[in-house]
């Protein structure tokens, strides 16, 4: 690893507070995926889709990826469709007109997935620059046009991230039985996983058509998933500290409640993806790489 690659790395885990053994993982398996994703490069802007549970690391693995490509020359754009969550207000105008658990960003249905596929469609343009929007976790809100991103173009490489990127549907029968206690007891008809699985079946697999490449975080358990999301918001919550808006971090209560409205796509996930992902990252108890595969390579 060249030395101005390792500082520049260096700098990046010490601003998002990730342990030294990190590097390592980096040398060993992150920069051959750089590797492989640069030989998918055709003459066109690739789209890299980056899927993982809550916690998995697919945000920082998009960071190191960035980084990395930039060093090799590539101009890469990062898109997280957290990024793209319906605002406060309309997801409180869903909850109202259609289920109350769409308060709650996260699943399909509330992300503004036009907005997403307009995105890609300019990044693909290659004319111009994209502005993308942000939105500010600690606020649980948008934040105005004037802070978004803006990218000039060409862009060579664009890495979609997302817990949701790239799931397929489930079947109407798999939505019957409730997975959790949030499912049997605040959505006992079935209104809104159903509604969830609507949008997944419509909007977002148009979305995700435009992934060219699509990466899987594989977890080793749904455990996993809370104990992970936990140091995630510990961090999160140190890192809005002195925000006068932000909110209070959750209650490990709180928490697990907030997760079970992932619970059934993340688990989904974990059937499917292996299968359907070019790249697989295992990931082991300790949130180290074990293993990565590539499809049709082995």
């Amino acid at each position: 690893m060249v030395k101005e690659l390792q500082k520049t790395l260096l700098s990046y885990m010490q601003q998002h507070q990730l342990p030294e053994q990190y590097l390592d993982m980096v040398q060993e398996y992150v920069m051959q995926l750089a590797g492989w994703i640069s030989q998918q490069k055709g003459s066109t802007t690739l789209v890299v889709g980056i899927n993982g549970a809550q916690g998995s690391g697919k945000t920082t693995l998009s960071g190191v990826l960035a980084i990395i490509l930039a060093q090799h020359g590539y101009e890469v754009a990062q898109l997280s469709i957290d990024d793209l969550y319906l605002s406060k207000v309309e997801r409180l105008n869903l909850a109202t007109n259609v289920h109350a658990l769409f308060a709650t960003r996260g699943v399909p249905g509330t992300h503004h997935v036009q907005l997403c596929l307009d995105i890609i469609q300019q990044f693909k343009s290659g004319i111009g620059f994209v502005r993308v929007p942000r939105f500010d976790k600690g606020i649980d809100d948008s934040v105005p046009e004037a802070a978004w991103y803006t990218y000039d173009l060409p862009v060579d490489i664009v890495l979609l991230e997302g817990w949701c990127v790239g799931i397929p549907p489930q079947q109407t029968a798999d939505l019957l039985m409730p997975i959790n206690e949030l499912e049997a007891k605040e959505d006992q008809e079935g209104v809104w996983r159903g509604f969830v699985n609507h949008a997944l079946t419509h909007t977002y697999q148009e979305l995700f058509q435009h992934i060219d490449v699509l990466v899987y975080l594989q977890v080793p358990s749904f455990d996993s998933v809370f104990l992970w999301r936990q140091l995630q918001e510990v961090k999160l919550f140190r890192n809005q500290q002195g925000h006068g808006d932000c909110q209070k971090a959750m209650t490990a209560d709180e928490l697990q409640r907030f997760i079970q409205h992932y619970e059934r796509l993340s688990r989904w996930a974990m059937q499917t993806l292996p299968l359907l992902a070019d790249v697989v990252i295992a990931l082991d108890d300790s949130h180290h790489i074990s293993k990565i595969s590539y499809k049709n390579t082995e």
